[in-house]
């Protein structure tokens, strides 16, 4: 079981909320801006037509505005995370970061707003205002108890959805896996007993939902600081926590935990011991939740009690409760069928989802970014992983119709397996399995990866970054001195870092005969290979990673890629059967779009590019996509005829009679490939839809297309990721930010999983 958590230093966190454009969110037009006539309809006199037409029906607002895909994250920050009460403005950087987290996970937009003021009545009189600019409201770290007289409130005003998150998503999420550990440990709810611990905001919502799934009033035994929460208990209580008394003669925590099936603790951390959970009934279930260190443990646990089912809301452990897992997707389908509420039948629903997914198996996707291995239904398997890709369709479909049956829904779903399909196209599927490549490398054996130019500053701080993360070791290549000078000028403990360096290096005069040995038949001398080993940084990281001394590498900052690339292939060969190449992923709002090849083969013949658009499709596989293969050029299938498009020609027919698995067609023009109406100008063309993978003819079209999409694009550009060698090696663009450079690094280190396990795997077939 993996401890790794993700660290980082107070200046790293300050510098990625404050470079570039200060903050996380920025407004971006969804219709063209570009001509007169655009602003026109934009705004005077076009916008007058829909005014009119909501005026006379407010509902078409939701037909002519950005309500319907809008909601509000609204706090007054008087309980921020773990911090307590540090006021409206500080709470801004969580508001925007919750608005981020709905974006991205289920593509809906949403503003936050921090209200300044500690008074029920002025926020709930501010926000109930505010119901015309949304279709739904959020709340966020509001304290107890004025969070549950707010909600209800604003609730009974509201005719659109309040949902306190820090209450409603951890229910949510808590009963799914509370659902899955029943059913694991064979007990019944009516007959489960259950100790609640906290008893704040998110303690009491958990109750009250899993009460409303069946679990007996007088089976759970709530605790606070003073104690059990028993009938006619007067010191520090409530009317919430009096909802929750029961006739019981525990009065600790100590002795409620006696022979219970279950704890749920949203407290402190260490205030479960070992000693109360030994005494709890066999096949215990401990939710320990509290954040960022739980109440319990998962090692002392299984220290006193191996038959534990475990869940925290740590993502270094199994079974992490993650509100990720539910307040995206739950705003997603309360606003597609436009609900005026979000009631106790659809949490319950997208909680029953929730745990269904966990019983199926990881798709393909999932399981290849994770290694090969696939999660399954278990005890350390309750609870979907947040990058599961089907949670899109599966959470709001089942809230989406729970809406439906419960008649809160104003504008029904006629047909779900329409509304199924347009869930799963709202998001990129690259995005996902990234994520889950990442999250994947904190739980996986770290690997050694080179930064072979560690006195550049951000390559410095991604390293810092990277081993911070939990992605894996970094080894840092340059003079010692300065580097470690550079490491405590930015506030990190410079002994946890490898540095290397010829001079400091035993395995020097083992890197020179390994490459002596390469080269010594390709015109070089003993000490020019020498002097190459002694003075070229990529050399000597590559040697390092060729010999097994370490796993991967990422360099390309302080020369030109083709100087970089040239020096690496005289270290490491390309795989066998394979033709090096370089790809680079474009990501926009609409789609992604791999191209191949930008950085590696000058003038491709016919046999390189059908070789990269076969590799090219495998590794769009392993992220997800159906590759579809367009061959580019300045001509559509022989128009203009020309003797310099006769090997895009040729790579079509020699993937032809490979019979290969993906579809692919050429030659063809760039906007022919991406756009479907163009498209339709050749009916016999074999793409199902707009080309994902576009492989150019030549390396200086493939270069200048991806460089000005970098500069020019509305979109992101990953990459250039180097494909087809022997050795994980990835080299960055000269331009490459401190973030650019962690994701290259953990690209390599996942790429040097996949490599490892294809040895493997080949292994086996031989015997």
């Amino acid at each position: 079981m993996s401890t790794k958590s993700t660290k980082f230093t107070d200046a790293e966190a300050l510098r990625f909320h404050s470079s570039g454009r200060p903050g996380k969110l920025e407004i971006v037009p969804s219709k063209p801006m570009a001509t007169q006539r655009d602003l026109s309809l934009a705004y005077s006199p076009g916008v007058a037509v829909p005014v009119r037409e909501i005026a006379a029906d407010p509902d078409t607002a939701y037909d002519y505005t950005t309500k319907g895909n809008l909601v509000g994250v609204i706090s007054n920050g008087t309980a921020i995370l773990g911090l307590g009460n540090l006021g409206a403005a500080a709470a801004k950087p969580v508001m925007e970061g919750k608005s981020v987290l709905f974006k991205r996970f289920a593509d809906v937009d949403s503003i936050d707003l921090e209200v300044d003021t500690e008074d029920i009545d002025e926020f709930v009189n501010c926000v109930k205002y505010l119901g015309p600019s949304f279709g739904g409201i959020n709340l966020e770290d509001i304290g107890a108890p004025a969070c549950f007289i707010i909600e209800q409130r604003l609730r009974e005003l509201m005719d659109i959805p309040v949902f306190h998150d820090d209450q409603h998503g951890t229910a949510i999420i808590s009963a799914a896996g509370f659902i899955n550990a029943l059913d694991l440990t064979g007990r019944d709810i009516k007959t489960t007993k259950m100790v609640a611990l906290g008893a704040g905001a998110a303690c009491i919502a958990c109750v009250e939902l899993m009460k409303a799934m069946g679990l007996p009033h007088e089976n759970v035994t709530m605790v606070d600081r003073t104690g059990v929460i028993y009938t006619g208990r007067e010191e520090g209580m409530n009317q919430w926590k009096s909802a929750h008394a029961i006739n019981t003669d525990a009065r600790t925590l100590e002795e409620a935990m006696k022979g219970a099936d279950i704890v749920l603790g949203l407290a402190a951390a260490g205030a479960i011991t070992k000693e109360m959970v030994a005494s709890m009934a066999p096949k215990p279930i401990i939710f320990a939740m509290a954040n960022p260190d739980p109440e319990i443990t998962p090692e002392d646990v299984l220290e006193v009690r191996s038959d534990a089912i475990i869940a925290t809301g740590r993502s270094d452990y199994p079974n992490q409760v993650n509100n990720v897992l539910g307040f995206p997707y739950i705003f997603r389908g309360a606003l597609d069928v436009r609900a005026r509420t979000i009631n106790e039948e659809m949490k319950i629903a997208a909680a029953r989802a929730l745990a269904e997914l966990a019983r199926e198996d990881v798709p393909e996707e999932v399981a290849v970014a994770y290694g090969g291995a696939h999660p399954h239904y278990g005890p350390d398997y309750i609870i979907p992983a947040p990058f599961d890709p089907r949670l899109i369709r599966r959470i709001p479909m089942a809230v989406a119709k729970a809406a439906m049956e419960t008649g809160v829904a104003r504008k029904p779903i006629a047909d779900m397996e329409a509304y199924e399909t347009e869930l799963a196209s709202r998001l990129d599927p690259t995005a996902d399995t990234l994520s889950v490549m990442f999250e994947e490398l904190k739980r996986r054996p770290a690997k050694r990866v080179v930064f072979a130019e560690a006195e550049e500053e951000k390559v410095l701080r991604a390293a810092v970054s990277f081993q911070n993360a939990g992605y894996g070791i970094p080894v840092l290549v340059g003079y010692e001195a300065p580097i470690r000078e550079k490491l405590r000028e930015m506030g990190v403990d410079d002994s946890l870092f490898e540095i290397k360096n010829a001079a400091n290096t035993e395995s020097t005069s083992a890197y020179v005969d390994y490459l002596y040995e390469r080269l010594n038949r390709r015109g070089f001398l003993l000490r020019d290979v020498q002097r190459l080993v002694k003075r070229d940084r990529n050399v000597f990281s590559a040697c390092m990673v060729a010999t097994g001394e370490a796993d991967a590498m990422v360099t390309g900052v302080t020369r030109h890629y083709w100087r970089a690339l040239k020096n690496i292939r005289r270290v490491v060969d390309p795989l066998p059967g394979h033709r090096p190449f370089g790809m680079s992923i474009v990501v926009t709002k609409a789609r992604t779009v791999f191209i191949a090849d930008t950085t590696v083969n000058e003038r491709p013949s016919a046999d390189d590019l059908a070789a990269i658009a076969e590799s090219a499709a495998h590794f769009v596989k392993r992220l997800g996509h159906d590759p579809r293969v367009a061959f580019l050029s300045f001509s559509n299938f022989g128009n203009p005829p020309s003797d310099l498009t006769k090997h895009v020609q040729d790579a079509v027919s020699i993937l032809d009679e490979r019979g290969v698995d993906f579809e692919f067609d050429g030659e063809m023009q760039a906007d022919v490939a991406l756009n479907r109406d163009l498209m339709s100008l050749y009916p016999f063309m074999r793409l199902s839809g707009p080309a994902n993978v576009l492989v150019m003819p030549a390396l200086h079209s493939a270069n200048i297309s991806y460089k000005l999409l970098a500069e020019l694009g509305g979109g992101r550009v990953i990459g250039p990721m180097l494909l087809g060698m022997s050795h994980s090696i990835q080299v960055a663009r000269m331009t490459a930010t401190a973030s650019d450079l962690v994701n290259m690094a953990g690209l390599a280190a996942a790429t040097a999983f996949a490599l490892e396990q294809d040895r493997n795997d080949g292994a086996k077939a031989k015997k």
